[in-house]
């Protein structure tokens, strides 16, 4: 079998990809896949090897399904620093190179405190999380982080958050810069999030919808298995919506975007707050409105199926727009009540055309809180170990 030309598409990088996604993993796959002779597989595998990229299989693995003589990536070469920031939390954590969590630190923050507060928290929590993983910098592969807001992926810019004070035109990477090797990545929180879960939970499903309700509202779209962003970043902004709401007499409530009657200003976390405060009762956080939930307060669970219904039209809509096979819901408010996930369950079916709904299947997120951190891991991973990159690093070129 001819050789091909060293780099290119069959380059060391590109079998890396193959390993990674499974498409090929031993030798006789590969060669199957690319048609390279069994030298050029063999010379390229030892540089991968010899990079510490992928690590060989000295006999069958029965726990994993991998037989004698695979590769895998060498989930211990390194680790990924991961931060998900959302609008009154930030959550932090250590992977390794196949985006598992190796340490984690969570803590009550509100995210208009300001990009220096909040990111000088964030980087305090990667030196300790480092530390409790006995991992030193030079480790360190590089940096992801999600907010709760539009960002310019290319630049990592904040661009008009509607919650994030003083966060507006923040460039992200510039605050870490000589802090650790590697790129520095700034993405939308629920973009990281349906990422996560599609990687995680669904990877067969090419059209994902990831939804978040929490503080805010908002969704991630995974698109032919890929995130859209838009052009601008704001692709999924669903919070700010005009919301579909016959139950509130008045004029509709002012959001925190500066329009008046979105999702966001009915249905999200700060909105229940807000409207139990109204109500003479002690509400600081959406996590007060969790807990009274899940005391069977009558007041709040009619409050959580209301919100359920309002973000279940919003829902409807992008489902008929992009006719997804999965709607991962994930946030709070779905843990508030289990009423929530079946309003909005309820709302879509009924609301949206039978062809959108015949094969959609609406479910609680199968990461949990950690569809951010893990999402973001994946996005770094996507972007360390991507082929160009991987045969610039072994100077195959």
């Amino acid at each position: 079998m001819a050789q091909v030309a060293a780099g290119g598409p069959t380059g060391p990088g590109a079998l890396l990809e193959l390993i990674r996604t499974g498409r090929a993993t031993t030798r006789a796959q590969i060669m199957a896949h690319t048609g390279l002779s069994r030298s050029t597989v063999a010379q390229r595998l030892d540089a991968l090897t010899r990079a510490r990229y992928v690590v060989e299989s000295a006999g069958g693995d029965s726990t994993r399904g991998r037989p004698a003589g695979s590769f895998e990536v060498d989930a211990a070469a390194g680790v990924l620093l991961v931060a998900d920031i959302g609008g009154s939390h930030v959550r932090t954590a250590v992977t390794d190179l196949v985006a598992r969590p190796l340490a984690r630190r969570t803590v009550n923050l509100d995210v208009a405190t300001g990009p220096r507060r909040v990111l000088g928290t964030v980087r305090r929590h990667f030196g300790a999380l480092l530390a409790e993983c006995g991992r030193d910098r030079d480790a360190v592969r590089g940096v992801a982080l999600g907010v709760p807001g539009p960002v310019e992926f290319g630049s990592g810019t904040v661009v008009s958050p509607p919650i994030m004070t003083g966060w507006d035109d923040y460039r992200v990477p510039e605050f870490f810069a000589g802090e650790f090797a590697g790129p520095v990545l700034v993405d939308n929180d629920a973009n990281l999030m349906a990422l996560g879960e599609h990687r995680a939970c669904h990877p067969g499903e090419q059209d994902l919808l990831l939804v978040k309700a929490a503080t805010g509202v908002g969704a991630g779209l995974m698109l032919g298995g890929r995130i859209h962003r838009g052009a601008l970043g704001a692709a999924g902004d669903i919070g700010h919506i005009p919301a579909i709401e016959s139950g509130r007499t008045g004029d509709p409530p002012p959001c925190r975007c500066g329009n008046s009657g979105c999702v966001e200003a009915y249905a999200s976390g700060w909105a229940l707050v807000r409207d139990l405060r109204e109500l003479g009762r002690e509400a600081a956080s959406v996590r007060d409105v969790v807990r009274l939930a899940r005391a069977r307060d009558p007041e709040v669970r009619r409050m959580v199926r209301r919100s359920g219904r309002i973000i279940g039209h919003a829902v409807a809509d992008v489902a008929s727009l992009i006719n997804p096979h999965v709607i991962a819901v994930a946030g709070p408010l779905v843990d508030a009540d289990e009423s929530f996930l079946a309003t909005v369950r309820e709302v879509v079916y009924r609301q949206s055309s039978p062809l959108v709904t015949r094969d959609l299947s609406i479910v609680r997120t199968g990461l949990g809180e950690e569809a951010g951190v893990v999402g973001a891991a994946h996005l770094l991973g996507d972007t360390v170990f991507a082929p160009a990159a991987v045969d610039r690093a072994l100077g195959w070129t």
